[in-house]
């Protein structure tokens, strides 16, 4: 049965799509641009021009990438919004709290996480401040914030 899954892609065509290596290889590397030249899948990828097309032509049916044809060139942009809503129905299916994104490029810290790191910072600061500022608890406590300002990531478990 061929879908022309454009907008609403079922996720389970989502996940098919991204189960391969070769088009996992594919979508990270057109996460990390905004559009990729298909040249650039030609240098970079171990297999031939036909295999490349075959996995981007799944790819697009599947909605993760939008295709641009520019005189004899190919360029493809990945569709964040629909990894986003693959996501959404996985979350769907095991609700728990979702975690926080900051602002920080790809920067994710939970909820819980995030109250207990303010916490920590708070409580670091006053015992800097009560130890004065070139005493062993103020660089503790800048270690501490250092550490709380390192990237976390959510593993998700079921």
């Amino acid at each position: 049965m061929a879908y022309d899954l454009e907008p609403g892609a079922l996720p389970t065509e989502v996940f098919k799509a991204l189960g391969d290596p070769i088009r996992w290889s594919i979508v990270t590397q057109m996460a990390a641009v905004d559009e990729l030249p298909c040249l650039a899948l030609e240098d970079t990828l171990p297999v031939s021009k036909p295999t490349i097309s075959y996995h981007t032509k799944i790819l697009h049916h599947a909605g993760l990438i939008s295709v641009r044809k520019e005189g004899r060139n190919y360029f493809y942009t990945l569709r964040r919004d629909a990894l986003h809503q693959a996501l959404d129905s996985l979350w769907e299916l095991a609700p728990t709290p979702r975690p926080i994104v900051g602002q920080q490029k790809g920067y994710v810290r939970s909820a819980t996480r995030q109250a207990d790191a303010a916490g920590r910072a708070t409580a670091g600061r006053a015992r800097g401040r009560a130890a004065g500022p070139g005493s062993a608890g103020a660089g503790a406590s800048r270690r501490r914030a250092a550490a709380d300002s390192a990237e976390e990531a959510v593993v998700l478990t079921w």
